[in-house]
């Protein structure tokens, strides 16, 4: 179902609601890929509320394309979209989905976010300027060129990285760990054969065992930050 969230800064924005079989569960904040909220990113969100999780996936690109849903092959519209979305304002975006979401009845009242490429670069973004209960970020595609606000992490964090990503790869990979040495909120996990995207289900770089190893450390993070008192 589609959900409506008032933006503090006046209007509002959609966001796709999956809800959990029990009807309720702990919050996740969804962040899209550059393709928009389209069928992979609700797929996604079906599977996480399969998982017990009250998922809202926002439409990030609200105040440029309200709606917008692309097919992954489709670059070269998403990049101009992307481009026309300010980080810092899609990481508001997001908090007030947070917020929203954490007074929401169908949630336990934690919340954490989750995001794949550009959404995975949100996703740290929104754990420095804001306060999830957690964060997790696939493949965050510009992590390393906001490393200067590592300092005000406000949450455990973990990050999935590709070996053979062009965007975001073990370079990369190194320059986060290296800002985040001796902080034991962060887990950053490596997938050596993998390239980017690998854990789209359908996407030409699908792995299947990378992506199950992926996910099944995500949600035992998740379910530690946001089911256990910890």
């Amino acid at each position: 179902m589609t959900v409506s969230i008032p933006a503090p800064d006046g209007g509002e924005f959609s966001a796709y609601m999956a809800l959990p079989r029990k009807g309720r569960g702990p919050g996740l904040v969804l962040l899209q890929e550059i393709f928009g909220v389209n069928k992979s990113i609700r797929e996604t969100c079906d599977w996480l509320a399969s998982r017990q999780f009250t998922v809202i996936a926002p439409d990030l690109f609200w105040r440029t394309k309200p709606g917008v849903e692309l097919p992954e092959n489709d670059f070269e519209n998403a990049r101009a979209l992307r481009m026309k979305t300010d980080d810092n304002q899609a990481s508001d975006d997001a908090a007030t989905a947070i917020d929203f979401l954490r007074n929401h009845a169908a949630c336990t009242g934690r919340v954490g976010v989750i995001g794949y490429c550009w959404g995975g670069m949100l996703s740290y973004l929104t754990a420095v300027r804001h306060k999830p209960d957690a964060a997790v970020g696939y493949y965050g595609v510009g992590i390393e060129k906001k490393l200067d606000l590592a300092k005000d992490l406000s949450c455990h964090m973990m990050l999935h990285y590709a070996g053979q990503d062009k965007f975001a790869g073990p370079d990369v990979a190194q320059q986060v760990r290296t800002a985040f040495a001796g902080d034991t909120r962060v887990a950053i996990h490596e997938y050596p054969k993998s390239d980017h995207a690998f854990a789209r289900p359908g996407g030409v770089h699908f792995d299947a065992p990378a992506a199950d190893l992926a996910n099944m450390r995500t949600l035992s993070f998740l379910v530690d930050r946001l089911v256990g008192n910890r």
